[in-house]
């Protein structure tokens, strides 16, 4: 059987045969194959569409290319007109990292383009939407290194609209000294790892990179874990298809970490990480304040709760909302009536986060 996998920008099918790759090694059903010459194989489980949006939703997007060799590239979303806003005010700007284990996902599948879409208009922000490398072809901290190539080019940006005019269609609407780090599931571990980056080393990167102003991170199901298993982990039973299990939460660390590491890695811990000074010392580290949105259902439930308390003791600005009654990722895959109305909370805890 001929297995074919999709290029998200260009629609362009590589096929090749699955048999010559030898045994697969490990797998997320439906999601990704690792075959042990190192072949990966990943189905198209969600549609891949352009960035074209209707209309009436009053929002423009539009792909940009920042690197082409590696393909880092993101897509904006910028609102044209909501209620009393006039159309050359300046807005927030969110850079967005999408989840799927730092294994699987895209700016352009259809249930984040939707998603950010629908955010980007009732939040009335910027977004900038970024596809970063995958594992394990390219295991972490590739997607760190890709989401702080982002920020350069956004800086350069922001001192062109600052000191050129500009009639680029999303420059112009962007307040560069507002900005925001956001992502779900690996994508908010990534914003995070970011955040800790800049608000190290005495915030020397994030002076590097001014006139860009980071004013805030926006953590939804942030992909953490650790070694040793907590009680939601060990007891939340998730339904049969639900997007992330314990195994498979397992499996895309062993795909994402450098080679050797474990679940206590800094990257995959952040509390076992602060503890040991990984970022500096936590009480000196200048984090922007967090917004941690927690799903009552979901396996990283506690994982997540245990974060904030860290955060919280050590003094940092967190705000965090629990939504019952549904699991991970539920705000981009599930149609659920309680989903639904509980996405639109979210969307809400958004705004008001970045307004306040």
């Amino acid at each position: 059987m001929t297995a074919a996998t999709l290029r998200p920008r260009s629609g362009l099918q590589i096929q090749s045969d699955p048999q010559s790759h030898g045994p697969v090694v490990e797998e997320i059903e439906g999601l990704i194959k690792v075959f042990k010459d190192g072949f990966v194989e990943r189905p198209q489980i969600m549609p891949c569409v352009s960035s074209s949006l209707p209309s009436g939703v009053g929002v423009a997007s539009k792909d940009t290319v920042f690197d082409r060799f590696t393909n880092v590239w993101a897509r904006f979303y910028v609102p044209t007109y909501q209620g009393k806003c006039k159309i050359n005010n300046k807005l927030p700007l969110v850079v967005y990292f999408h989840g799927g284990g730092f294994c699987a996902g895209s700016p352009a599948w259809s249930c984040y383009h939707e998603f950010l879409a629908r955010l980007a208009m009732k939040a009335n922000i910027c977004i900038a939407s970024v596809n970063y490398r995958l594992a394990p072809e390219n295991p972490l901290p590739a997607a760190y290194e890709d989401g702080f190539r982002v920020l350069k080019w956004l800086k350069q940006q922001a001192l062109l609209s600052r000191d050129l005019p500009t009639t680029e269609w999303w420059r112009r609407r962007c307040n560069f000294t507002r900005v925001f780090l956001a992502g779900d599931s690996a994508g908010a571990n990534i914003a995070h790892n970011l955040a800790a980056r800049l608000a190290s080393n005495n915030a020397f990167e994030a002076m590097s990179l001014r006139p860009l102003g980071f004013k805030g991170t926006i953590l939804v199901q942030p992909f953490f874990s650790g070694e040793v298993r907590i009680e939601s982990e060990k007891n939340l039973v998730q339904p049969p298809r639900s997007p992330l299990s314990l195994e498979t939460a397992d499996t895309y660390w062993r795909l994402a970490l450098p080679s050797g590491s474990d679940r206590d890695h800094p990257w995959c811990n952040p509390v076992m990480a602060y503890s040991k000074g990984f970022y500096n010392d936590l009480d000196d580290l200048k984090l922007p304040p967090t917004l941690v949105c927690i799903s009552e259902n979901d396996i990283l439930r506690d994982r997540n709760l245990q974060f904030c308390q860290t955060l919280v003791t050590a003094g940092k600005v967190v705000e965090r909302v629990v939504y019952e009654g549904v699991g991970h990722a539920f705000q981009i895959l599930s149609k659920s009536e309680i989903a639904q109305a509980q996405t639109e909370e979210m969307m809400l805890h958004i705004e008001s986060f970045i307004n306040q």
